[in-house]
């Protein structure tokens, strides 16, 4: 199982340009090094490389646009409508592990450099950062990319910086392991909790240095913002278990708001692709490189935000945000989701609104975890509180570009907080962060107003015809539980693998993962 092996991307293909619009000279030189002589390689070349491949693996076509954005409603194909309806091709699964794991070794690597007493004097020379600091900071960005795997397919293969348990056999080497145990959920998740919690405080000792510098796409390597994300995430985490695990929960909760977490849209965790090519958005790359407009915004979310279906009933300043009119107009028509294959293109592009102009751009800024999130935590963590709700709807807007008039007028008018107004609020701030969204909607039920088995999604006249679609999946009846694991899994790694349905389940998408039993 090749994945496991280390895999140096070709920095001729990343010569990045991040930055408000471009890298320093110094950047550019470590994004060129010589890939052939591990040796010489910086660890903060290896850490814009690294970055990029996780975000990239994040929000690529297949797992985010083609999967998470659909299951969550987000988008609907005007075209082929078959992952709308969860006919997942088994290639989505084999591409996101295939880009998370190698993002991993990438990651990892940085850590073994930083470790062995023959590289760790280089890993940490000009202005890379101390050993401590690195080491801090990978383990962050390793746990949300396991975070991120787990929440998809339930128990995989994992790796731990601090817990040598014996299942968890990901990554290794000297020699190669290619077949790798799968660790438990549970297990997954307590181990990045307490990943998450020993990487802070690391960071909080050092609170005022600066770790990768430049080269850390992210925050610029200040170790105070990782300290806060780290925090951030240990909420996001402990609020997913609560039900499972109360007083592992509950201890996290409390340790990470006491030393700090996000406290304004400043904080957020966010990737900014570049305008040069080769290092645009994902989709950009899927729209525009691609010049196809199969992707549209669907009507369940532009009806939420003309205050048309849901639980609030002011129109929602995001829209002209989130969407772009349709073509020569200003109203905004999302399209129908779940259409049958045979419908999807009832309605020309010229008659839908696709992606705004702010997701769908080259540089856009790919959000991890934002404020707004931590807020509307910490709503449903105090019994659905209403200052922590309208903070978060207020975080939210302000991340879009809302104008503070608009905001003033629709917090006025906002209605208040219960578990149904800060989930739906909450599911609408993570407008394109398909996979925390999709697992959100799992974890909770909410919304209640997304589109279900035997609701009409669409009704009218069609070739002179009155018409009538309901949603009607093609497998199964609901939402999926999780992504089928890589077929390659089940021949090379074929033991663990029938270890792993024995443990969790059928490998099926109705089978549901540990945190969502």
């Amino acid at each position: 199982m090749k994945i496991f092996k280390i895999h140096i991307l070709n920095f001729v293909v990343l010569a990045i340009l991040f930055g408000a619009s471009s890298c320093s000279k110094e950047i550019f030189t470590e994004i060129n090094t010589d890939r052939n002589r591990p040796s010489s390689v910086s660890t903060p070349s290896l850490l814009v490389s690294a970055q990029k491949q996780l975000v990239d693996a994040l929000r690529s076509e297949n797992i985010n646009y083609r999967g998470a954005q659909l299951f969550s409603q987000y988008f609907s194909q005007n075209i082929y409508t078959d992952p709308s309806r969860y006919q997942i091709p088994t290639s989505y699964s084999d591409s996101y592990w295939t880009a998370m794991y190698r993002a991993l070794n990438n990651l990892d690597e940085i850590i073994k450099l930083n470790s062995e007493d023959k590289t760790k004097a280089l890993a940490a020379a000009g202005t890379a950062g101390t050993n401590a600091n690195q080491i801090a900071i990978v383990r962050i960005l390793k746990a949300y990319a396991f975070h991120s795997l787990t929440d998809v397919f339930g128990d995989i293969p994992y790796q731990s910086y601090g817990n040598k348990d014996e299942s968890f056999e990901a990554l290794q080497q000297n020699p190669d392991n290619l077949t790798p145990k799968y660790a438990s959920q549970e297990k997954i998740y307590k181990d990045i909790l307490n990943e998450l919690k020993e990487a802070s405080d690391t960071l909080l000792k050092y609170n005022s240095s600066i770790t990768f510098g430049k080269s850390d796409i992210i925050y610029g390597g200040s170790n105070t913002k990782w300290a806060k994300f780290a925090n951030s995430l240990r909420l996001r985490l402990a609020n997913r278990i609560k039900d499972k695990e109360q007083q592992l929960a509950k201890t996290h909760f409390e340790d990470a708001i006491d030393k700090g977490v996000f406290t304004s849209n400043a904080d957020n965790a966010v990737f900014k692709y570049s305008s040069s090519s080769p290092n645009e958005a994902p989709l950009y790359r899927a729209t525009v490189i691609a010049n196809r407009t199969d992707f549209a915004v669907s009507n369940v979310i532009v009806e939420t935000l003309q205050g048309k279906r849901g639980p609030f009933s002011t129109p929602d300043p995001r829209l002209q945000k989130f969407a772009r009119p349709v073509s020569g107009t200003t109203d905004y028509f999302g399209q129908p989701y779940g259409l049958p294959l045979a419908a999807g293109n009832i309605f020309p592009v010229d008659k839908i609104s696709l992606p705004g102009e702010i997701i769908n751009a080259a540089n856009y800024g790919e959000v991890l975890q934002e404020y707004a999130e931590v807020q509307f935590i910490l709503a449903e963590y105090n019994n659905w509180d209403q200052v922590a709700y309208e903070k978060g709807v207020r975080a939210s807007l302000e991340k879009w570009g809302v104008s503070t008039a608009d905001i003033a007028s629709y917090i006025q008018t906002l209605e208040s907080a219960n578990q149904e107004t800060v989930l739906s609020q909450k599911y609408i701030a993570l407008y394109n962060q398909g996979i925390e969204a999709w697992s959100e909607i799992r974890r909770t039920g909410y919304p209640l107003f997304l589109i279900k088995k035997g609701d009409v999604t669409w009704t009218g006249v069609f070739n002179g015809s009155n018409v009538t679609y309901r949603f009607e999946p093609e497998v199964e009846t609901t939402i999926p539980n999780r992504l089928v694991y890589p077929l390659k899994e089940q021949s090379t790694n074929k033991n663990n693998y029938q270890d792993a349905l024995t443990q969790q389940g059928d490998d099926v998408i109705s089978t549901r993962i540990w945190w969502n039993r």
